[in-house]
């Protein structure tokens, strides 16, 4: 009876001390009461040793949905200004069909264009960059880029180079420009050479002093001092960082003894060198240039209605690859020179060695070393 009666006031105690519901509920945990009762007792580490814990709600994780959006909005902007900066070039249909025209060669070519064009230019900038104050645009250098199998050549097309003009007779190559715009002057240079043009490139003075200075400048090495009060250019002799100013000064000043011949080699070596410095580690992740750079070649670039921005990044890399000793440049071998009373003074080509130069181009094969100009 005494022990009967001792485990009816255990059950009593433990019965206020825990709770009826532990009791009258049918689906509580019967061992309930005993494993709290254990753990106030100091027999367990926590509040549920000896049974489980209660399961907790697990946080979904969001990363990867923010990831997502993140990726999609940058895909968003890249495409966004792909297609913007691709809006603001120049288009004028230049290399147009017309009978007898070159069939296409293997290999890519441009014909790449710098202008005297002022458009853009203030009368105080004129005067600061002492380019006079003519109107309209000609040429001031042509050259020729052809890359593929065969490897990357720039070849420079002197301007005072004595060739047939369509409608015109024979004149000066830059005569071309004048009498028929791009169009004609890129018709004239198929049929002088042979070469099928793919693409076509032009840029005036106000762009070419744009992208230089958005780039901070293009390092030369100049190899003698030159003083040219007309050109706006006093450089010494050695390596430099040339501003927009200078480096105009530099690709159009002729005071040498080879005049439009050395002229037409410091254009070549200065177009390879911004190439190069446009598109360096330093100014296409510097978004201090990579977008000033972006914004002036895109609004200040004349291209043929055929042609997108990614044609003219796939030629920025083919120059880049000449500035760095893989290609050759070039100019066409010079045969001797003439005069006119419609074009004065002029220069001929050699036209054999012309021949096997402008063969190998069209043939997409390396050009032989003996035509060469050192």
């Amino acid at each position: 009876m005494a022990r009967s009666r001792d485990r009816s006031v255990r059950a009593e105690h433990h019965h206020a001390a825990y709770g009826r519901e532990a009791y009258d509920d049918p689906y509580a945990d019967p061992h309930a009461g005993d494993q709290l009762a254990g753990h106030r007792a100091g027999k367990g580490g926590g509040p549920y040793d000896g049974y489980d814990a209660p399961p907790r709600r697990r946080r979904r994780k969001r990363w990867p949905r923010v990831l997502g959006a993140l990726v999609v909005v940058l895909l968003l902007i890249i495409v966004g200004g792909y297609f913007y900066l691709d809006s603001r070039l120049k288009r004028e249909s230049v290399l147009v069909d017309y009978p007898g025209r070159v069939g296409d060669t293997p290999g890519t070519n441009w014909l790449i264009v710098g202008s005297d064009s002022r458009e853009g230019l203030s009368k105080a900038d004129q005067r600061r960059l002492r380019t006079g104050f003519a109107s309209g645009r000609r040429t001031d250098s042509m050259m020729l880029l052809h890359y593929g199998s065969g490897g990357t050549s720039l070849i420079s097309l002197p301007r005072d180079s004595y060739v047939p003009i369509q409608g015109h007779g024979s004149n000066k190559l830059n005569a071309a420009f004048a009498y028929g715009g791009p169009k004609l002057l890129a018709q004239t240079v198929e049929k002088a050479t042979g070469i099928h043009i793919d693409h076509y490139a032009e840029i005036g003075f106000n762009g070419f002093v744009g992208v230089v200075d958005a780039v901070g400048g293009v390092d030369i090495c100049v190899k003698d001092d030159i003083n040219d009060p007309k050109a706006g250019l006093n450089l010494k002799a050695g390596c430099q960082t040339l501003n927009g100013g200078q480096a105009l000064g530099y690709v159009r000043t002729r005071k040498f003894a080879r005049a439009d011949l050395e002229r037409v080699e410091h254009q070549r070596q200065f177009f390879a060198a911004l190439m190069k410095k446009a598109t360096s580690p330093g100014t296409l992740f510097n978004p201090f240039r990579g977008v000033p750079l972006a914004l002036n070649s895109t609004s200040n670039f004349l291209v043929d209605d055929g042609d997108h921005l990614y044609d003219l990044v796939r030629m920025m890399w083919a120059m880049k690859g000449v500035s760095g000793g893989g290609g050759v440049t070039t100019t066409v071998p010079i045969g001797g020179t003439g005069s006119s009373v419609a074009a004065g003074s002029y220069i001929t080509w050699d036209r054999t060695k012309a021949a096997r130069l402008f063969d190998a181009l069209k043939q997409d094969q390396k050009i032989p070393e003996d035509v060469i100009t050192k």
